[in-house]
């Protein structure tokens, strides 16, 4: 099944592993996909003496990842092919304490103090690009923490399985029954929702404070320019971010980051950790801010866990998320008819009607993809017009499937209790109130700024971005914003990375002229 050039990459990847692994595999003699799963498995085995693959049979279709005769905690249903291919050789990597996903001591003690035990459950795409960072997250807990388990579950394998728990986007994540999270993330946000569910075994202990000569918050590309601008002055820097690349990893495709024509939004963030990775910056990931208090001329940013970082110069730039409706019914239906990434979830659609709520760029081209998988979409605009580039707004409406209504405002999300059964919209010029009735709905009405720490801390707009001026500094000294969490105009990646440089070169200027 692996091809010669793949089996020799497995090799090189596999070639230092100390530890013997058993691939154990449960699946029925009748399963459709048991020879593909058995040819994936066998392939994989004979590129390391320290990897077996053992059969047995069962009424489905699994295996199960054995380090030294000891269950690791993980479990695939499913044949991990695609993007999850990946993940499947990660899986033995961290078993054997290898690979960079591993995160850093004060991490790795959070998973092991959650409360267990932890039975987790990941239902899938293998053409979803989101997936991975979930499995491979939870993967990596249950590696880190004896009592917690966690399985990959392909929905299209499993779809009766997948539709008895109304799964309708992925990834999704369960818990004893219950749906923990569906949509993209990564391994902090996972963790901070295990720790709110679960709680931990012991209290923080109170830690010592860490002291730098700047801290810089967010790890997109202004976050990352700024890490980088103040390294290079010789500084002390710590990045304290949730992930690296922030909101650039949800997109597909770039094409607009000047002398590189094309490019992914993971490549890159594999590239902005890169090139952080290139100098002596503290690259603290899996940290989520919830304070920042001043204590003389420093700032001091605690985070999720109990730890404490120090600095005369604060640089914000933690970027913004997908803006939500806000509407009844939108929260109660996330992952049961509610989603936002067309890409991953459109295919749970197929043959059946969508509504996509917002006419900019992103609802448009939403609306042009859903088209070539559902049966119908809906478009859903709440101003007078579309706010799409004309060029999308063309091809949307050459599309026979495509029905596009503007000065429509989304008043409610309705459901049956399960799933989503239709939208109340109102015509905002009439008063006319009508429900559609449909299948799912895709909000994509833009983005709003991840500024809701800090606004304590320094002055926000009404919209929730950071005030700043025209040299990034905010109405407090020592404290710079960048990027999309702040009022620059025009929200966009080359902009933010010149903006990262921007705040970092004023800080040093404060601090060389003594303001800091």
């Amino acid at each position: 099944m692996l091809d010669a050039s793949l089996k020799q990459q497995v090799k090189d990847v596999f070639a230092d592993l100390q530890a013997d692994y058993e691939l154990a595999v449960k699946v029925s003699p009748e399963h459709e996909s048991r020879d593909e799963l058995l040819a994936l498995l066998s392939d994989t085995a004979d590129c390391s003496a320290h990897i077996t693959c053992t059969v047995d049979g069962g009424d489905g279709l699994e295996f199960s990842l054995l380090r030294n005769g000891e269950d690791t905690g993980v479990k695939f249903r499913g044949v991990p092919n695609g993007h999850e291919f990946t993940s499947f050789l990660l899986a033995i990597l961290n078993s054997d304490g290898k690979g960079k996903n591993i995160p850093d001591d004060a991490v790795c003690r959070r998973v092991r103090a959650l409360k267990g035990p932890i039975r987790l459950t990941t239902y899938v795409s293998l053409t979803c690009t989101n997936c991975p960072d979930v499995v491979q997250a939870l993967n990596l807990m249950a590696i880190l923490k004896p009592d917690l388990t966690h399985e990959m579950v392909d929905g299209a394998i499993n779809r009766d399985e997948a539709d008895a728990r109304r799964v309708q986007a992925v990834p999704s994540v369960f818990t004893d029954g219950e749906l923990l999270h569906a949509g993209k993330t990564g391994f902090g946000e996972l963790l901070d929702k295990l720790e709110a569910r679960y709680g931990v075994e012991t209290e923080a202990e109170a830690q010592a404070v860490k002291h730098y000569d700047v801290i810089v918050v967010g790890a997109g590309p202004a976050g990352s320019a700024a890490a980088i601008y103040s390294a290079r002055k010789g500084l002390k820097v710590a990045v304290l971010a949730e992930r690296i690349g922030g909101q650039v990893k949800e997109t597909v495709g770039i094409e607009n980051l000047i002398s590189v024509p094309y490019t992914t939004g993971e490549a890159l963030a594999l590239n902005l950790r890169g090139h952080l990775e290139a100098y002596a910056v503290d690259l603290l990931e899996h940290r989520r801010v919830e304070t920042v208090r001043t204590d003389g001329k420093d700032r001091v940013v605690s985070v999720a866990g109990g730890e404490r970082f120090a600095a005369p110069a604060l640089i914000v730039a933690t970027g913004a998320s997908w803006r939500r409706l806000n509407v009844p019914g939108e929260a109660e239906y996330i992952g049961r008819g509610v989603a936002f990434c067309p890409h991953c979830d459109g295919p749970f659609y197929k043959g059946k009607h969508v509504a996509v709520v917002g006419g900019g760029n992103s609802g448009i081209e939403a609306a042009i993809d859903l088209a070539g998988i559902c049966a119908k979409v809906t478009v859903l605009e709440f101003l007078d017009e579309l706010k799409a580039d004309r060029v999308l707004q063309k091809k949307a409406e050459a599309l026979p499937n495509v029905e596009i209504f503007t000065a429509s405002q989304t008043l409610e999300i309705v459901g049956d209790g399960g799933k989503v059964t239709g939208v109340r919209v109102k015509d905002r010029h009439s008063g006319e109130e009508r429900t559609v009735v449909l299948d799912g709905i895709f909000v994509q009405i833009g983005l709003t700024p991840n500024s809701a720490v800090f606004r304590d801390t320094v002055g926000t707009n009404r919209f929730g971005e950071i005030e700043i001026d025209a040299h990034c500094r905010t109405d407090q000294p020592g404290i710079y914003a960048a990027g999309d969490v702040s009022t620059v105009p025009f929200k966009q990646i080359v902009i933010a990375m010149g903006e990262g440089a921007k705040a970092a070169l004023s800080a040093f200027e404060d601090r060389t002229r003594g303001v800091i």
